[in-house]
């Protein structure tokens, strides 16, 4: 054995695949993972909330009416007497419910279309862009509220109403994504060994657009959370007594001076949500941003 050749080779290093690097990009941000930490906070808060809640937030006692935060009820009560905290904690899931939900909806909806769009005949393409257009037009909280009003007063309905307001995003972002990459070299040797269209959206173009359709779904989740606490504050979401934030500040208007923490807590809330949602879709948008080195 020659001395200038080593005794044991160095293993050979995997290389770092997709998602790694995303990851490894996104625990580089620290903003990112601070809204990632309190969003898995907040799921674990909206699992686990009959036994964190020190109250049933559905209690009155008139001997408690709009009391200021204590040691017994830490964020106070409101205006028949029920603590604050337990509201908070049970209108979490409210909130995330409707987010995740409704923004389902969206993807459920918004992807095979957007999909169908890009890769699919022209004249198909033109219809559904059209119906995208016209849809995108109205400001997206208007229309959430009118398809609420006209579904009913009621949590279910107004996820709906979000849900199907937000299905043209989804639909606009996917057929751009699909336009760009269907142009590409792995695309047509699919095409040319053969494969059939719906075989080439679904298992080599849909792939390549998730990222995408990643950042945007974190982003819109936030945008949901938003759209149900105003639906919620103008009685068309979540029904009393159930907590839910949107409801919360619709009772804590009318005691602004002489309560005001019936306001802060369900507004500190929704702020922090949706501030947490909107960090990690921008910490995702570059981790999976290809020009990134960081």
């Amino acid at each position: 054995m020659s001395a200038a050749t080593p005794a044991f080779a160095a293993p050979a290093q995997r290389p770092e695949t997709p998602m790694q690097r995303a990851w490894r990009r996104l625990r580089a941000r620290k903003a990112a993972m601070f809204g990632l930490i309190v969003i898995v906070a907040l799921v674990l808060i909206a699992i686990f909330a009959p036994l964190i809640a020190p109250f049933d937030p559905t209690r009155q006692s008139w001997a408690a009416v709009r009391k200021a935060p204590s040691a017994l009820h830490w964020f106070g009560t409101d205006e028949v007497g029920r603590d604050l905290l337990s509201r908070i904690i049970y209108g979490t899931r409210a909130s995330l419910a409707a987010g995740v939900i409704s923004v389902g909806i969206a993807v459920a909806l918004g992807v095979p279309l957007g999909l169908l769009a890009g890769y699919g005949p022209r004249w198909i393409d033109t219809i559904l862009s059209r119906i995208t257009d016209a849809m995108l037009a109205s400001p997206f909280l208007i229309l959430a509220i009118a398809l609420a009003a006209f579904l009913g007063p009621s949590l279910t309905n107004a996820m709906i109403a979000i849900g199907i307001t937000a299905t043209p995003i989804f639909i606009r972002l996917t057929r751009g994504q699909v336009l760009a990459v269907k142009v590409e070299d792995y695309v047509e040797s699919a095409r040319a060994v053969g494969n059939p269209r719906w075989r080439i959206a679904v298992k080599h173009i849909l792939p390549n657009v998730m990222p995408q359709l990643l950042v945007q779904i974190t982003l819109t989740i936030a945008m949901a959370v938003i759209a149900e606490a105003s639906l919620s504050f103008l009685g068309l979401g979540q029904q009393p007594p159930a907590p839910s934030w949107g409801s919360m500040l619709n009772s804590a208007q009318r005691f602004l001076t002489n309560a005001p923490w019936m306001a802060i807590w369900p507004g500190l809330a929704i702020f922090l949500t949706v501030l947490s949602f909107n960090l990690l879709g921008d910490g995702l948008r570059d981790a999976f941003d290809p020009r990134e080195r960081g």
